[in-house]
Protein backbone atom coordinates (compact mmCIF):
# COMPACT_ATOMS: atom_id res chain seq x y z
CA UNK A 1 0.00 0.00 0.00
CA UNK A 2 1.39 3.81 -0.98
CA UNK A 3 2.20 5.86 1.84
CA UNK A 4 -0.62 8.47 0.53
CA UNK A 5 -3.18 5.29 1.16
CA UNK A 6 -2.78 3.94 4.45
CA UNK A 7 -5.94 4.14 6.51
CA UNK A 8 -5.94 5.41 9.59
CA UNK A 9 -8.16 2.73 11.29
CA UNK A 10 -5.27 0.04 10.57
CA UNK A 11 -2.47 2.41 12.37
CA UNK A 12 -0.98 2.18 16.40
CA UNK A 13 -2.45 0.42 18.89
CA UNK A 14 -5.39 0.75 21.41
CA UNK A 15 -3.73 3.41 23.75
CA UNK A 16 -2.08 5.38 20.81
CA UNK A 17 -5.27 6.07 19.64
CA UNK A 18 -7.08 6.79 22.53
CA UNK A 19 -4.11 8.97 23.40
CA UNK A 20 -4.01 10.75 20.04
CA UNK A 21 -7.47 11.22 19.97
CA UNK A 22 -7.77 12.84 23.03
CA UNK A 23 -4.97 15.28 22.19
CA UNK A 24 -6.50 15.77 19.18
CA UNK A 25 -9.82 16.41 20.70
CA UNK A 26 -7.65 18.84 23.35
CA UNK A 27 -5.93 21.44 20.71
CA UNK A 28 -8.52 21.06 18.47
CA UNK A 29 -11.60 22.29 20.61
CA UNK A 30 -9.22 25.02 22.38
CA UNK A 31 -8.72 26.84 19.00
CA UNK A 32 -12.06 27.18 17.90
CA UNK A 33 -14.21 27.59 21.05
CA UNK A 34 -14.83 31.32 20.25
CA UNK A 35 -16.32 30.32 16.95
CA UNK A 36 -18.61 27.62 18.46
CA UNK A 37 -20.12 30.12 21.23
CA UNK A 38 -21.31 32.51 18.55
CA UNK A 39 -22.75 29.75 16.73
CA UNK A 40 -24.66 28.72 19.99
CA UNK A 41 -25.48 32.11 20.57
CA UNK A 42 -27.15 32.60 17.15
CA UNK A 43 -28.46 28.85 17.27
CA UNK A 44 -30.52 30.00 19.93
CA UNK A 45 -31.86 33.02 18.59
CA UNK A 46 -35.44 33.12 17.54
CA UNK A 47 -36.70 36.41 16.54
CA UNK A 48 -36.85 37.60 12.76
CA UNK A 49 -33.53 39.39 11.88
CA UNK A 50 -35.28 41.18 8.59
CA UNK A 51 -38.05 42.64 10.72
CA UNK A 52 -36.66 45.67 13.13
CA UNK A 53 -39.57 45.51 13.88
CA UNK A 54 -39.61 42.50 15.81
CA UNK A 55 -36.47 43.59 17.56
CA UNK A 56 -37.92 46.23 19.64
CA UNK A 57 -39.88 43.50 21.96
CA UNK A 58 -36.82 41.26 22.38
CA UNK A 59 -35.09 41.17 26.04
CA UNK A 60 -31.62 40.21 25.23
CA UNK A 61 -28.72 41.03 22.29
CA UNK A 62 -29.58 40.88 18.50
CA UNK A 63 -27.05 39.16 16.76
CA UNK A 64 -26.09 39.87 12.95
CA UNK A 65 -23.87 37.77 11.72
CA UNK A 66 -20.43 36.07 12.63
CA UNK A 67 -18.17 38.51 13.11
CA UNK A 68 -21.05 41.39 14.25
CA UNK A 69 -21.81 38.54 16.88
CA UNK A 70 -18.32 38.20 18.20
CA UNK A 71 -17.69 42.02 18.60
CA UNK A 72 -21.07 42.29 20.07
CA UNK A 73 -19.91 39.21 22.66
CA UNK A 74 -16.32 41.09 23.41
CA UNK A 75 -17.97 44.54 23.91
CA UNK A 76 -20.60 43.63 26.92
CA UNK A 77 -19.02 40.81 28.11
CA UNK A 78 -15.19 40.79 27.61
CA UNK A 79 -12.64 39.10 25.39
CA UNK A 80 -12.66 36.08 27.68
CA UNK A 81 -16.41 35.48 27.45
CA UNK A 82 -15.88 33.69 23.88
CA UNK A 83 -14.63 31.05 25.76
CA UNK A 84 -17.58 30.32 27.71
CA UNK A 85 -18.13 26.53 28.47
CA UNK A 86 -14.43 26.05 27.48
CA UNK A 87 -13.94 23.79 30.81
CA UNK A 88 -16.74 21.54 30.26
CA UNK A 89 -16.11 21.72 26.52
CA UNK A 90 -12.44 20.61 26.78
CA UNK A 91 -13.22 17.89 28.78
CA UNK A 92 -15.79 16.72 26.44
CA UNK A 93 -13.58 16.93 22.95
CA UNK A 94 -10.74 14.89 24.87
CA UNK A 95 -13.34 12.17 25.82
CA UNK A 96 -15.32 12.45 22.61
CA UNK A 97 -11.39 12.15 20.54
CA UNK A 98 -10.64 9.61 22.20
CA UNK A 99 -14.02 7.49 22.57
CA UNK A 100 -14.66 7.99 18.94
CA UNK A 101 -11.25 6.73 17.31
CA UNK A 102 -11.13 3.73 19.68
CA UNK A 103 -14.74 3.15 18.84
CA UNK A 104 -13.82 3.34 15.25
CA UNK A 105 -11.02 1.52 15.26
CA UNK A 106 -12.79 -1.12 16.87
CA UNK A 107 -16.20 -1.45 14.44
CA UNK A 108 -13.57 -1.49 11.20
CA UNK A 109 -11.37 -3.99 12.97
CA UNK A 110 -14.28 -5.96 14.18
CA UNK A 111 -16.03 -5.55 10.28
CA UNK A 112 -12.74 -6.41 8.70
CA UNK A 113 -13.50 -10.14 10.31
CA UNK A 114 -16.28 -10.70 8.16
CA UNK A 115 -14.37 -12.05 5.67
CA UNK A 116 -16.07 -12.59 2.18
CA UNK A 117 -18.90 -11.20 4.27
CA UNK A 118 -17.20 -8.33 4.42
CA UNK A 119 -19.06 -4.60 3.09
CA UNK A 120 -18.04 -2.35 0.14
CA UNK A 121 -15.32 0.39 1.59
CA UNK A 122 -17.51 3.11 1.46
CA UNK A 123 -20.16 1.50 3.69
CA UNK A 124 -17.96 -0.21 6.15
CA UNK A 125 -16.12 3.62 6.73
CA UNK A 126 -19.83 4.81 7.03
CA UNK A 127 -20.87 1.91 9.75
CA UNK A 128 -18.29 2.32 11.62
CA UNK A 129 -17.89 5.88 11.54
CA UNK A 130 -21.71 5.92 12.56
CA UNK A 131 -20.78 3.20 15.41
CA UNK A 132 -17.89 5.79 16.55
CA UNK A 133 -20.00 8.81 16.62
CA UNK A 134 -22.94 7.07 18.20
CA UNK A 135 -20.66 5.77 21.06
CA UNK A 136 -18.74 8.97 21.69
CA UNK A 137 -22.01 10.96 21.86
CA UNK A 138 -23.11 8.62 24.53
CA UNK A 139 -20.23 8.75 27.09
CA UNK A 140 -20.08 12.60 26.47
CA UNK A 141 -23.62 14.07 26.22
CA UNK A 142 -23.60 15.36 29.76
CA UNK A 143 -20.66 17.75 29.09
CA UNK A 144 -22.36 18.71 26.00
CA UNK A 145 -25.08 20.11 27.49
CA UNK A 146 -22.98 21.95 30.14
CA UNK A 147 -21.01 23.81 27.31
CA UNK A 148 -24.07 24.46 25.31
CA UNK A 149 -25.39 26.07 28.68
CA UNK A 150 -22.51 28.02 29.58
CA UNK A 151 -22.29 29.15 25.96
CA UNK A 152 -25.76 30.42 26.22
CA UNK A 153 -25.16 32.51 29.24
CA UNK A 154 -25.06 36.31 29.61
CA UNK A 155 -23.69 38.89 31.30
CA UNK A 156 -26.06 37.59 34.45
CA UNK A 157 -24.57 34.21 35.20
CA UNK A 158 -27.11 31.39 35.78
CA UNK A 159 -24.46 28.56 36.76
CA UNK A 160 -21.47 29.99 39.08
CA UNK A 161 -19.13 27.14 38.26
CA UNK A 162 -18.96 23.39 36.93
CA UNK A 163 -19.56 22.01 40.15
CA UNK A 164 -22.63 24.23 40.87
CA UNK A 165 -24.38 23.22 37.67
CA UNK A 166 -23.84 19.93 37.97
CA UNK A 167 -25.46 20.09 41.54
CA UNK A 168 -28.21 22.19 40.73
CA UNK A 169 -29.60 20.22 37.38
CA UNK A 170 -29.41 17.57 39.66
CA UNK A 171 -30.98 19.21 42.41
CA UNK A 172 -33.64 20.45 39.72
CA UNK A 173 -34.10 18.67 36.81
CA UNK A 174 -32.67 14.62 37.65
CA UNK A 175 -30.53 13.01 35.57
CA UNK A 176 -32.80 13.39 32.60
CA UNK A 177 -32.15 16.70 32.82
CA UNK A 178 -28.50 16.44 32.03
CA UNK A 179 -29.69 14.24 28.71
CA UNK A 180 -32.40 17.13 27.38
CA UNK A 181 -32.05 16.60 23.56
CA UNK A 182 -30.15 13.55 23.27
CA UNK A 183 -32.40 11.95 20.67
CA UNK A 184 -31.60 14.94 18.17
CA UNK A 185 -27.82 14.48 19.03
CA UNK A 186 -28.32 10.98 18.37
CA UNK A 187 -29.92 11.29 15.04
CA UNK A 188 -27.62 13.93 13.89
CA UNK A 189 -24.36 12.29 15.23
CA UNK A 190 -24.83 8.68 13.43
CA UNK A 191 -25.65 10.15 10.17
CA UNK A 192 -22.65 12.69 10.09
CA UNK A 193 -19.71 10.79 11.74
CA UNK A 194 -20.95 8.14 9.18
CA UNK A 195 -20.99 10.91 6.23
CA UNK A 196 -17.34 12.09 7.72
CA UNK A 197 -15.58 8.79 7.69
CA UNK A 198 -17.16 7.99 4.74
CA UNK A 199 -15.93 11.13 2.48
CA UNK A 200 -12.73 11.32 4.70
CA UNK A 201 -11.68 7.71 3.86
CA UNK A 202 -12.60 8.09 0.42
CA UNK A 203 -10.63 11.41 -0.07
CA UNK A 204 -7.49 10.97 2.12
CA UNK A 205 -5.61 8.51 -0.10
CA UNK A 206 -6.22 11.30 -3.17
CA UNK A 207 -5.56 14.30 -1.64
CA UNK A 208 -2.44 13.16 0.65
CA UNK A 209 -0.07 14.33 -2.01
CA UNK A 210 3.25 14.42 -1.71
CA UNK A 211 3.45 17.95 -2.85
CA UNK A 212 1.51 18.96 0.13
CA UNK A 213 3.66 20.34 3.25
CA UNK A 214 2.93 18.82 6.98
CA UNK A 215 0.57 16.61 5.62
CA UNK A 216 -2.54 19.07 4.92
CA UNK A 217 -3.84 16.62 3.06
CA UNK A 218 -5.04 14.73 5.45
CA UNK A 219 -6.67 18.05 7.00
CA UNK A 220 -8.09 18.71 3.26
CA UNK A 221 -10.02 16.02 3.30
CA UNK A 222 -10.90 16.92 6.99
CA UNK A 223 -12.10 19.96 6.04
CA UNK A 224 -14.19 19.07 2.84
CA UNK A 225 -15.75 15.79 4.93
CA UNK A 226 -16.77 18.06 7.68
CA UNK A 227 -18.30 20.79 5.89
CA UNK A 228 -20.63 18.13 3.43
CA UNK A 229 -21.36 15.88 6.45
CA UNK A 230 -22.51 18.92 8.89
CA UNK A 231 -24.41 20.79 6.03
CA UNK A 232 -26.86 17.32 5.94
CA UNK A 233 -27.87 17.26 9.39
CA UNK A 234 -27.46 21.04 11.05
CA UNK A 235 -31.20 21.38 11.19
CA UNK A 236 -31.00 18.12 14.14
CA UNK A 237 -27.88 20.28 15.81
CA UNK A 238 -30.04 23.66 15.90
CA UNK A 239 -33.01 21.94 17.71
CA UNK A 240 -30.18 19.76 20.13
CA UNK A 241 -29.01 23.34 20.78
CA UNK A 242 -33.02 24.51 22.24
CA UNK A 243 -33.62 21.11 23.67
CA UNK A 244 -30.63 21.37 26.07
CA UNK A 245 -31.33 25.18 27.24
CA UNK A 246 -35.27 23.60 28.47
CA UNK A 247 -36.24 23.79 32.05
CA UNK A 248 -36.44 25.51 35.06
CA UNK A 249 -33.15 28.04 33.80
CA UNK A 250 -34.65 28.78 30.27
CA UNK A 251 -36.05 32.16 30.00
CA UNK A 252 -32.77 33.18 32.35
CA UNK A 253 -29.97 33.08 29.61
CA UNK A 254 -28.88 35.32 27.02
CA UNK A 255 -31.70 34.79 25.07
CA UNK A 256 -34.59 35.20 27.22
CA UNK A 257 -37.70 34.42 24.83
CA UNK A 258 -36.16 30.66 23.91
CA UNK A 259 -39.75 28.81 22.95
CA UNK A 260 -40.78 25.75 25.46
CA UNK A 261 -39.85 22.65 22.89
CA UNK A 262 -40.67 19.05 23.61
CA UNK A 263 -39.65 16.60 21.39
CA UNK A 264 -37.18 16.52 18.08
CA UNK A 265 -40.29 16.67 15.56
CA UNK A 266 -42.60 18.64 17.57
CA UNK A 267 -39.32 21.18 17.71
CA UNK A 268 -38.94 21.25 14.13
CA UNK A 269 -42.55 21.65 13.18
CA UNK A 270 -42.75 24.97 15.72
CA UNK A 271 -39.81 26.49 14.04
CA UNK A 272 -40.86 25.92 10.56
CA UNK A 273 -44.53 27.08 11.19
CA UNK A 274 -42.96 29.97 12.85
CA UNK A 275 -39.48 30.74 11.44
CA UNK A 276 -39.90 29.48 7.83
CA UNK A 277 -37.53 26.89 6.79
CA UNK A 278 -34.35 29.23 7.38
CA UNK A 279 -35.03 28.98 10.96
CA UNK A 280 -33.67 25.74 10.84
CA UNK A 281 -30.48 27.25 9.38
CA UNK A 282 -29.58 29.75 11.86
CA UNK A 283 -25.52 30.05 12.36
CA UNK A 284 -25.35 27.53 9.45
CA UNK A 285 -22.58 29.76 8.59
CA UNK A 286 -20.74 29.88 11.58
CA UNK A 287 -20.75 26.20 12.00
CA UNK A 288 -19.45 25.43 8.79
CA UNK A 289 -16.67 28.12 9.91
CA UNK A 290 -16.05 26.63 12.92
CA UNK A 291 -16.25 22.46 11.50
CA UNK A 292 -13.71 23.07 8.77
CA UNK A 293 -10.78 24.49 11.10
CA UNK A 294 -11.93 21.99 13.68
CA UNK A 295 -11.78 18.79 11.42
CA UNK A 296 -8.70 20.15 9.60
CA UNK A 297 -7.19 20.54 13.34
CA UNK A 298 -8.77 16.99 14.74
CA UNK A 299 -7.49 15.26 11.86
CA UNK A 300 -3.99 16.48 11.43
CA UNK A 301 -3.00 16.60 15.05
CA UNK A 302 -4.60 13.23 15.32
CA UNK A 303 -2.46 11.61 12.62
CA UNK A 304 0.40 13.14 13.60
CA UNK A 305 0.18 12.62 17.50
CA UNK A 306 -0.59 8.67 16.08
CA UNK A 307 2.98 9.19 13.77
CA UNK A 308 4.68 10.61 17.32
CA UNK A 309 3.56 8.57 19.73
CA UNK A 310 4.26 4.97 16.97
CA UNK A 311 8.02 6.66 16.39
CA UNK A 312 8.55 6.70 20.24
CA UNK A 313 6.68 3.93 21.04
CA UNK A 314 4.38 5.58 23.94
CA UNK A 315 1.56 3.64 24.36
CA UNK A 316 2.86 0.30 22.52
CA UNK A 317 1.14 -3.04 23.63
CA UNK A 318 3.10 -6.30 24.61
Amino acid sequence: MSAGGKHLKDEGTKRQVVLAGGIAGLISRFCIAPLDVVKIRLQLQIHSLSDPASHLSVKGPVYKGTLSTMRTIMKQEGITSLWKGNIPAEMMYVCYGATQFTAYRGATQALAQLGSYRLPQPIESFVSGAVAGGCATGVTYPLDLLRTRFAAQGPDRVYRSLHASIVEIARHEGIPGFYRGFSAAVAQIVPYMGLFFTTYEALRPVMTWDALPLGAGDAAAGVVASVLAKTGVFPLDLVRKRLQVQGPTRTRYVHRNIPEYKGVLPSIAMILRTQGIRGLYRGLTVSLLKAAPASAVTMWTYEHALKVLRELNVGAES
